[in-house]
């Protein structure tokens, strides 16, 4: 039976409201206890008051025995989220078994609910209720009379004070926010500090859950170990000056051979100061020493001349020059071009993964190239290129046949054709219309050429050998497109002739460019630029990185001829330079390509597409009229000179004639000084004879004239 049944409800009516005490009371004491689940991550068990859940917290105590919440360990939050999972189940349980032990002593429980009323209700009440107590108890348990009689002690001692207001009590709590708040917090400190032990200890109890947080916290802490150990090394790096090497210390090094290990350190060394040299730079030491030292270690590593080395780096820069030294000893892979005269890409593909050949596409951009990455057979000896289904090439040599686009029916020239391999592809994309001369200075290359294009079925070619640096006269305005693969120093294609590395040298380079200026001039003339088929290109290609070679070449071009640049119609690839060093080039430069082993994984190549805008050559005008000037120049010196010879030959003219006659009146007086001092009388005077060759007495001889 409930408590409030023993309520006087008119009595009950007229005291302050005991129900809305119990209910406020309660209300606080969920306030409280729900803080702190949110805080520690409890669940809430009960929206009871506290004060009914004593007696069942007490006969609980009896029979469970009170574990210890273990709490979150600093290993991560992970875990701790786990570990609170197990505590929350282990909690229910306990709630579980404290639920039976409460149905046992219900009475109890029922006794000190009737303890709580007695508190708040008035003692007239009390009084009343304490009698129909005793005539309802008597076979209550000796743990209720218990609680009864302490009941009634309280009972008295609220007797002694009478009547009072007890608003005033239950108004102020017990127990603050703020200290609950401070004593949930250390209890989390304090199963912070024990509780991993314990858990530590209980490897084998915990979940599957708990084991793989574990073990990534464990991994976590290793990580920010190790990012914290990277991160002191950076630092002192960075922060480190470099040592450069003296001179004398580079004295030893030529006594003895340093590893290529050493080399490539101070290499690296080297491009972290230079990539931080203001703070990383050892004192007195300028930028160019560094430079120096570095292109020095780098044609030792890599085997170059070092003339070389400091061409690459005037181009590149320290980081990409390295780049390209490593990419250019890598092997390219091997490409083959299929002959679409005979085959179709497919067919060829799925005929030679049958042989065992593994291969893919060469790219996006070609249609007809593939990539062969292992063969068991030799891929120059399969039936398939014997019959002319494919050819081998490069994928960097397959660009200046797309650039130039050549159309079914034009007249093209390929000025250096041999061994053939674009002479083929120009008569593959033209379908077998049309005229293609392939053109080389020497017979013993056509030789390959013929061959190959009688191999890939070729019908519309025409082989010759001519010096092209005279095609522009002898074939002036005689072909639509013309294809000029001009002979290099082959600095793109070291990973396929290594020789160059020690073999070609700066001048060796400037002669090369001598060579194109004159055969890309002479390409040009031979172009017709009134073609009806929408003629008048030609692209000029090399297999060359340098610029001396490249852009300085056809920048040489647009001064000399009526031609400009337009785009090749690669998508890929870098652009010219319009700037090396102090020289400045045409802007229009940068629509030319270029491609380099260490951003393509191809062969350094350069392609450049030129249209003849007319016949017009730049300063032939301005050289005759130079030419005129000269000439006139000319004969007015020479007016000029023959004056002034006549006036100096009248002046000399007149200095001997003054100088004879001063000469006369000279001798003149000296007869009549020498005739006044004679003192002899009619002395007679000998006459001064000139002396004569031929006797005057003797007579001459007749000279006898033929009749």
């Amino acid at each position: 039976m409930h408590a409030l049944s023993f309520l006087d409800e008119e009595r009950y009516s007229s005291q302050p409201s005991k129900w809305t005490q119990h209910l406020i009371e309660s209300l606080y004491n969920f306030d409280c206890t729900m803080g702190r689940s949110l805080r520690s991550g409890r669940q809430l068990k009960s929206l009871s008051p506290p004060k009914q859940r004593g007696g069942a917290k007490k006969a609980a105590a009896t029979d469970v025995p009170k574990t210890t919440k273990p709490a979150p360990t600093k290993a991560g939050r992970a875990k701790k989220v786990a570990q609170k999972q197990t505590v929350s189940k282990e909690e229910e349980e306990k709630d579980s078994t404290a639920s039976e032990s409460g149905s046992e002593s219900e009475s109890g429980s029922d006794s000190e609910s009737s303890d709580e009323v007695e508190k708040v209700v008035p003692v007239p009440l009390k009084k009343a209720k304490v009698a129909a107590k005793e005539e309802s108890s008597e076979d209550d348990d000796s743990g209720s009379e218990e609680d009864s009689s302490e009941g009634e002690d309280d009972d008295g001692g609220d007797d002694d004070q009478g009547f009072t207001d007890e608003n005033a009590k239950w108004l102020k709590p017990k127990q603050s926010k703020m200290q609950l708040m401070e004593s949930d917090e250390d209890d989390d400190e304090e199963d912070d500090e024990f509780g991993s032990a314990s858990n530590e200890g209980s490897d084998d109890e915990m979940l599957e859950v708990e084991r793989q947080s574990r073990i990534i916290d464990e991994e976590m802490k290793l990580e920010q170990e190790e990012a914290e150990s990277e991160l002191r090394r950076t630092i002192a790096q960075q922060t480190s000056v470099y040592h450069l090497p003296t001179a004398e210390e580079l004295e030893e090094d030529e006594n003895r051979v340093v590893p290529p290990s050493e080399l490539r350190e101070r290499i690296d060394d080297i491009l972290e100061v230079l990539a931080d040299f203001k703070t990383r730079r050892e004192p007195g030491r300028s930028r160019s020493e560094y430079i120096e030292r570095l292109g020095q270690d780098m044609a030792e590593l890599f085997g170059y001349l070092q003339e070389l080395v400091d061409y690459f780096l005037s181009m590149f820069g320290p980081n990409e020059c390295l780049e390209f030294l490593e990419a250019s000893d890598k092997s390219r892979p091997l490409v083959v071009r299929v002959n679409t005269l005979k085959a179709r890409r497919k067919d060829l593909a799925a005929a030679l993964m049958k042989r065992g050949v593994r291969l893919d596409p060469l790219a996006n951009w070609s249609k007809v190239g593939l990539k062969i990455y292992e063969s068991t057979v030799p891929i120059g000896a399969t039936p398939e290129y014997l019959a002319g289904h494919y050819m081998l090439q490069s994928a960097a040599s397959m660009c200046p046949v797309m650039a130039l686009g050549p159309q079914p029916g034009d007249r093209v020239m390929d000025m250096s054709a041999a061994p053939g391999g674009k002479t083929s592809y120009i008569a593959q994309l033209m379908r077998n219309k049309g005229v293609v001369i392939a053109n080389d200075l020497k017979p013993e290359r056509q030789k390959a050429t013929v061959a190959n294009l009688h191999r890939l079925g070729v019908r519309n070619a025409v082989t010759c050998c001519y010096d092209g640096r005279k095609i522009g006269a002898q074939m002036r305005n005689s072909f639509d497109r013309i294809l000029l693969d001009a002979p290099c120093s082959g600095l793109g294609v070291i990973s396929r002739d290594p020789s160059v590395k020690v073999q070609r040298t700066i001048p060796d380079v400037k002669r090369c460019a001598h060579l194109q200026k004159e055969l890309l001039v002479a390409a040009i003339d031979a172009l017709n630029h009134k073609s009806k088929k929408g003629g008048g290109y030609m692209v000029y290609s090399t297999c060359s990185v340098a610029v001396a070679e490249n852009e300085e070449v056809v920048n040489y071009l647009l001064s000399k001829r009526d031609v400009k640049i337009v785009d090749a119609g690669l998508d890929f690839g870098k652009p010219g330079f319009t700037r090396f060093e102090h020289k400045r080039f045409h802007p229009s430069l940068a629509l030319t390509r270029r491609f380099y082993p260490h951003v393509h994984n191809m062969d350094g190549f350069y392609v450049a597409k030129i249209q003849k805008l007319s016949d017009k050559r730049h300063g032939e005008a301005e050289k005759k009229e130079e030419a005129v000037k000269e000439a006139a120049g000319d004969t007015t010196k020479a007016e000029t000179e023959t004056e002034v010879e006549e006036n100096m030959r009248s002046e000399k003219k007149k200095k001997r004639i003054k100088k004879f006659r001063r000469n006369e009146d000279r001798d003149e007086q000296q007869v009549v000084r020498k005739k006044s001092k004679m003192s002899i009388p009619n002395a007679q005077v000998k006459k001064s004879t000139k002396k004569t060759n031929a006797k005057v007495s003797k007579p001459r001889r007749m000279k006898i004239t033929g009749m």
